[in-house]
């Protein structure tokens, strides 16, 4: 089974993660690296490879790309590491992942990621003509 490494600035990925357990229930494998105020590049490098090198087999996700959590595992990529780095992670990404764990298949975290953005005010509007009809 793979794992799925959440990084942010701040705490994000740890109440992403939390947030997410509210409707998964508990994941033991989705793990967090936050980058804290205090910290530069190297301590959350330091701390992203303490728990990489736990791992076998894993996904990172990030919060931003060109931020110093991403520009970290980027370099990591660079210098020949091997896993799977996307940028802009939100609940349904981190759901689709999960879903994808527990029916064997890999799921599409960019096509998902996308299509849990909506503009709320439009679905209603189109509810709200479909009744005038």
């Amino acid at each position: 089974m793979s794992h799925l490494v959440l990084i942010s600035h701040g705490t994000f990925c740890e109440h992403l993660k939390q947030s997410t357990e509210m409707i998964m229930g508990p994941q033991e494998t989705i793990h967090t690296v936050a980058l804290l105020p205090e910290e530069g590049p190297a301590e959350f490098q330091t701390k992203l490879q303490a728990v990489l090198d736990n791992l076998d087999d894993y996904v990172v996700l990030c919060d931003l790309a060109g931020g110093t959590p991403s520009n970290v595992a980027a370099k990591m990529l660079m210098t020949g590491a091997s896993f799977e780095l996307y940028s802009g992670m939100n609940m349904p990404m981190v759901i689709s992942f999960i879903n994808g764990e527990m029916i064997g298949s890999k799921a599409n975290l960019v096509a998902d990621a996308r299509e849990g953005i909506t503009f709320i005010n439009d679905l209603l509007a189109a509810v709200d003509d479909d009744e005038d009809e």
